[in-house]
């Protein structure tokens, strides 16, 4: 058995209440084998506790462009749709199918790009949430009594990547196929050897809630609620499962950036990429958005509810919903998260379909991934 860091024991901790067998060894720790870890909608991203919300909300980057201006973005215009799941892969949190109707917006063409991100971190200083240590006393606060504390060692700037088996595994332990690796950021995607040269027109990942509103604050911009992105994402189509249409993600010609083949140890690499895409690597949907399914999963400004869409449900429909008041998931109720949307290159039809518009799935506040990004939006 692959052995993981002790943030990952943090997780089916959180879940079973029980406390680790193993002494923490630096950088690594082998995962009881009484402690199972369930799959719950995890799909292909793990959940790792709020370690910053004390420090982020500080935070507030000065706008240095001028708002107004919508170069790269395309109108989407008002309209009415039936949002949630319509076919036999949606998630309970799908459900019930309610009437939604938003407002016109702008939406980026595509998510934010690796120079785009750099433009700003230049103009602003700013550092993300995987370039900082993580701190012990915020982070308790969001698991239960009682929980141990991590060695010192092992709460380092850090990110989760993706660490692919050589074999197949169990399907319900996904921390077979992540890695808690030491110097993972957005410059560093794949560990402090790594780096973006090159890659300007990639997606941006690695980067926190936090990160992406303060992007969005520099840019004088805003992040999707999750009905504005599903509205956006369906580009027009009603009623459709993906967004050009429901065709199967594997019939065809390549649509998305997705994994094919058997997940996580064989990719046969069908649309050209094993990992991320530059973006605009695929074709559009219909209102000129690109990689709304696959590549890279999106952080919207909600707070995830599993139960929301039970609570704006009504004849007449919604307008402009922006997202429950609070946040949970039963899976781990001790943790602060928002709606993440779209799905990712890690995502497949066997374990994720995280391509389809109604997908939902939910992120830590301060989760940082090597197959999560953003788009912004503006008024």
């Amino acid at each position: 058995m692959k052995k993981k860091p002790l943030l990952f024991l943090l997780l089916p901790i959180l879940m079973y209440g029980c406390k680790p067998n193993n002494h923490p060894v630096a950088g690594k720790i082998k995962l009881p084998a009484a402690v199972g870890v369930q799959a719950k909608s995890l799909c292909c991203e793990s959940n790792i506790p709020n370690r910053f919300a004390a420090y982020h909300t500080t935070i507030a980057a000065p706008i240095l462009k001028p708002a107004g201006t919508h170069q790269g973005m395309v109108w989407i215009p008002a309209g009415t749709f039936i949002m949630g799941g319509n076919n036999s892969q949606a998630a309970p949190d799908e459900f019930p199918r309610h009437k939604v109707s938003v407002n016109g917006f702008w939406m980026d063409i595509t998510t934010v790009t690796n120079e785009q991100f750099a433009r700003f971190v230049k103009a602003t200083g700013y550092k993300t949430t995987a370039e900082q240590k993580p701190d012990w006393n915020v982070l308790k606060k969001q698991l239960p009594p009682g929980t141990p504390k991590p060695d010192d060692s092992l709460l380092q700037a850090a990110s989760l990547v993706f660490d692919p088996p050589k074999q197949a595994v169990d399907l319900n332990d996904y921390t077979q196929w992540w890695a808690w690796k030491k110097g993972a950021d957005w410059k560093h995607p794949h560990g402090p050897k790594s780096s973006i040269k090159g890659k300007d027109n990639y997606p941006v990942v690695h980067v926190s809630w936090y990160d992406a509103v303060a992007y969005c604050k520099w840019a004088g911009k805003r992040l999707p609620t999750e009905a504005e992105w599903e509205w956006a994402a369906r580009g027009g189509l009603q009623d459709k499962i993906y967004p050009w249409g429901n065709e199967s993600v594997d019939a065809g010609k390549p649509k998305a950036n997705t994994w094919q083949g058997h997940f996580p140890d064989q990719n046969l690499v069908t649309d050209k990429f094993y990992g991320l895409a530059p973006v605009a690597s695929f074709p559009s949907n219909g209102y000129g958005l690109y990689d709304m399914a696959g590549n890279v999963w999106q952080w919207c400004a909600d707070y995830y509810n599993n139960t929301y869409y039970r609570t704006i449900t009504s004849n007449t429909g919604v307008q402009n919903p922006k997202g429950p008041k609070k946040s949970y998931d039963p899976d781990e109720p001790f943790t602060v998260k928002r709606v993440i949307r779209g799905g990712s290159f890690l995502c497949n039809e066997s374990y994720c379909t995280g391509y389809r518009v109604a997908r939902r799935m939910k992120s830590t506040e301060d989760s940082g991934m090597e197959h999560l990004g953003f788009r912004c939006v503006q008024d």
